[in-house]
C-alpha cells in the first residue's frame, strides 16, 4: 500500500521530491518503494528526463487500477473502525420462541438507543434449533433455556428466573383459586404449545402426581393456545411472561411449581464481534432483567 500511496503521489506531482515531501519520506525510500512496485509489475512506470518525468505507457494503464485499490483499501479500513466503534454492524441474536416479547423490549430499546448504528436481526426459534445454529455459527448470541444442563460447548450466564403458570378463560374454575395445584389439572382439557422446552418435564411432573390432561388442542404458536384458552377450550400451561392476550385469566402453578432460567449463551471459546460482548455485559447489567417480577 505504501508502494501505490507514493506512485499516485508521483502521478499528481509529476516530480519524485515533491512527492516524497508530501507522503513524509525521504526521496530514497520513495524511489525504493516504487521501483520495487515496478518489479511487480514487470516495467518502468515512469520516464525521469531532466525536469520531465512522465508516466509510461504501464504507468497509465495501472493509475486508474490502483487509485481503485486505495479508494477501495481507505473504505475496507474505515468500515474496520466503525466495525470496532460498533458502528454498521450486524449483531445476529436467536431468541427463544416461547420467551414473551415485552420483557426484552425495555432492554431492547436501551441498546438501541446507546448503539443506533448496531442493526440487530433477531431470528426466533426452539431452544435445540438455537443450539445448533449459534454451533454452527449462523447467530451471534442466543437468549433461551432449557430444563437440562447445557452443552459444554457453550458459555452461559443466567439473566432471570420464570415461573410456569395456568392459562384459563373467564369464569373457569380456576379463576377462583389463588394458586392450581398439578393435581387439580387430572381430567382436565389441555391445549399444549408444541414449541415447549418444558412440556415433557411437565409432562413427567404430572404423571408422577397421578395426573392425567386430556390434549384437545396443540399448535406451535402462542397466540393460537391462548386464544382457545380464552375460548374456554381448556388451559395451557405457559411461562407467565409470555402471556400477551388481555383477558386471560392465570394462576400460579403450585406443588409442584416449575420454572426455568433464561440465559444469554455464547459459544465457549470463540472469538466473538465486539458487538456480542457488549451485547452481553449490558444485559446482564440491565436491571429489570435481573428483577423477577
Amino acid at each position: 500500500m505504501h508502494q501505490i500511496r507514493y506512485f499516485l503521489a508521483v502521478c499528481e506531482t509529476l516530480n519524485f521530491t515533491r512527492a516524497a515531501e508530501t507522503c513524509h519520506v525521504s526521496q530514497p525510500s520513495l524511489t525504493r518503494a516504487i521501483k520495487g512496485l515496478e518489479d511487480e509489475l514487470g516495467g518502468p512506470l515512469f520516464r525521469r528526463e531532466r525536469n520531465n518525468t512522465h508516466l509510461t505507457g504501464l504507468g497509465e494503464m495501472m493509475r486508474p487500477h490502483l487509485s481503485q485499490v486505495l479508494v477501495e483499501t481507505e473504505t475496507a479500513k474505515e468500515r474496520a473502525r466503525n466495525f470496532a466503534r460498533l458502528e454498521d454492524v450486524e449483531l445476529k441474536l436467536g431468541m427463544m420462541c416461547t420467551i414473551g416479547p415485552h420483557r426484552f423490549v425495555p432492554f431492547l430499546q436501551v441498546f438501541r438507543e446507546r448503539h443506533p448504528r448496531v442493526a440487530l436481526a433477531v431470528q426466533d426459534g426452539a431452544a435445540p434449533d438455537l443450539q445448533e445454529r449459534l454451533a454452527h455459527g449462523e447467530l451471534d448470541v442466543a437468549i433461551y433455556g432449557q430444563p437440562d444442563g447445557m452443552d459444554e460447548r457453550f458459555h452461559t450466564r443466567r439473566l432471570y428466573d420464570e415461573r410456569f403458570v395456568i392459562g384459563v378463560c373467564s369464569g373457569h374454575v380456576f379463576e377462583k383459586q389463588n394458586a392450581v395445584r398439578t393435581k387439580d389439572l387430572d381430567g382436565k382439557p389441555y391445549i399444549n404449545r408444541s414449541q415447549c422446552e418444558f412440556g415433557e418435564h411437565a409432562g413427567r411432573l404430572w404423571r408422577e402426581q397421578g395426573t392425567e390432561v386430556t390434549t384437545v388442542f396443540r399448535s406451535d404458536r402462542d397466540d393460537w393456545v391462548q386464544s382457545m384458552a380464552l375460548a374456554g377450550l381448556g388451559f395451557i400451561f405457559i411461562p407467565e411472561y409470555a402471556v400477551t392476550m388481555p383477558g386471560l385469566c392465570v394462576r400460579p402453578l403450585v406443588e409442584p411449581e416449575i420454572t426455568r432460567t433464561i440465559q444469554v449463551v455464547t459459544v465457549r471459546g470463540r472469538p466473538h464481534l465486539p458487538a456480542v460482548g457488549t451485547f452481553v455485559r449490558e444485559v446482564l447489567a440491565f436491571p429489570w432483567m435481573n428483577a423477577n417480577a
